[in-house]
């Protein structure tokens, strides 16, 4: 059955590292993905999962960049299985294209990790008529993931990790106007819509195939400066408090590799094997807090309330085009 959401004796905490948690952990044998490592959080998860022995897929928008960091990845690991693959989450036909070529493979999947992501960005449309940071964060993955469906079962026990945010306390889910079409655009409320929905989507994908032992958890993984900031000029990255009059991080950052641990906790932990559908922080399951909690950690109510997550799922589908039968 889904886990608590409530904390508990996790041994890793928010200082932890991705190649510490990761420590005595034998991944031979096993296939991973994750999205978006061609930087930040992407390579130090890739990095960890590949150090543990895995063998690690990288699908990317830019092959060389891709191609670049899987270099790093084999040279510093010695793990020789990192692979590269072209897919870009905003366009969904070759996100189609990469699971179709997956599937065929007849490979089992037992890690996906669903870490790309676009952050805060002027009004855009993907698809047609789709807000990009929720087609893109959210409905991109989903598609990701639920056409991925039949690798993961295959695996006999895989992991879902879908990579939220604190930012999910700005806004949840707008069932009524989830594109911005009768209200106006704020990147930041799109963002937060987006990371809301990324936890609900992890919910009910784990309530859906948990009794086929496929676990899914949502993650938070805590401020770093990365390229998911590459949309905010200097002076509003300043504006918002993230670093001093001489563009030195605040203290409470964490290092790219600092901010994979969570992610790579969930992918591989113990303590997780017989549970998911939890909404994850600092190496561990976070507490629910209430929705006018003023803090920085803890999942809001509308990020975990189990009618919101069959409703994404429903709106999901109709904006995808497909129905997911699992």
């Amino acid at each position: 059955m889904p886990l608590a959401q409530r904390p508990i004796a996790s041994p890793f905490n928010a200082k932890s590292q991705a190649g510490e948690v990761v420590k005595g952990i034998d991944l031979s044998g096993k296939t991973a993905i994750v999205t978006g490592a061609s930087s930040g959080l992407g390579v130090e998860t890739a990095r960890a999962l590949a150090s543990a022995g895995a063998r690690v897929i990288l699908p990317v928008r830019s092959r060389e960049k891709g191609e670049k960091a899987a270099v790093d990845i084999r040279a510093a690991t010695g793990n020789s299985q990192v692979e590269t693959a072209t897919m870009d989450l905003a366009d969904w036909p070759s996100v189609c294209a990469f699971t179709d070529a997956f599937l065929k493979s007849g490979s089992p999947l037992h890690i996906l990790i669903a870490n790309a992501g676009i952050m805060a960005t002027p009004e855009r449309r993907i698809m047609g008529n789709v807000e990009s940071q929720f087609g893109t964060n959210h409905l991109g993955h989903m598609l990701l993931a639920c056409r991925l469906a039949p690798a993961l079962l295959k695996a006999g026990r895989a992991r879902v990790v879908a990579l939220s945010s604190v930012g999910h306390r700005r806004s949840p889910v707008d069932f009524d106007d989830p594109n911005f079409e009768r209200r106006p655009y704020d990147k930041w409320t799109a963002y937060g819509q987006s990371k809301t929905a990324n936890s609900l989507f992890a919910i009910e994908l784990n309530r859906r195939l948990e009794p086929k032992n496929v676990f899914a958890y949502a993650v938070h993984p805590g401020g770093i400066m990365t390229e998911l900031q590459r949309e905010m000029s200097a002076q509003e990255i300043k504006a918002m408090g993230w670093v001093d009059d001489n563009g030195k991080l605040r203290d409470g950052f964490k290092t790219p590799a600092g901010g994979a641990s969570t992610a790579v906790w969930c992918a591989t932990s113990k303590l997780l094997y017989d549970g998911g559908g939890v909404y994850c922080e600092n190496c561990n399951i976070a507490a629910a807090v209430p929705a006018d909690d003023k803090g920085f950690n803890g999942v809001r109510p509308w990020a975990i309330d189990p009618d919101a997550t069959k409703r994404l799922w429903a709106l999901s589908e109709k904006m995808l085009g497909e129905r997911f039968e699992i």
